[in-house]
């Protein structure tokens, strides 16, 4: 019995870790400040960053770029964001890493 409540309870734990890290460790100012928004970190070279602009421009999906290697303010906000790649995205407070369409839509949409 007493496995079977552990289980439960490492279940809901597992399932609920999204909000139970984000009390733990909250996001930054600037993640609250951009809610509601999309915002783009990205380079001008990337190939990837251009199939993102080309997604949220034919879906009609408004967004803030910031060209991490001209923007200050992007980087400061991409390195507390833990980037390690562009394109990276910031949708209503959730991160998506690297070109997924599937999840850039079903956050944005």
């Amino acid at each position: 019995m007493k496995r079977l409540i552990f289980l439960v309870i490492a279940l809901a734990v597992y399932q609920k870790w999204h909000y139970i890290d984000a009390y733990i460790n909250p996001p930054p100012q600037f993640v609250q400040d951009h809610f509601g928004k999309v915002v783009l970190y990205a380079t001008t070279w990337c190939g990837y960053c251009q199939k993102t602009r080309d997604l949220l421009n034919s879906k009609g999906i408004d967004y803030l770029e910031y060209d991490i290697e001209k923007s200050n303010i992007g980087k400061r906000e991409y390195d507390q964001l833990n980037g390690s790649g562009v394109p990276l995205l910031l949708i209503n407070g959730e991160v998506v890493r690297g070109f997924n369409k599937q999840k850039t839509l079903q956050l944005a949409l």
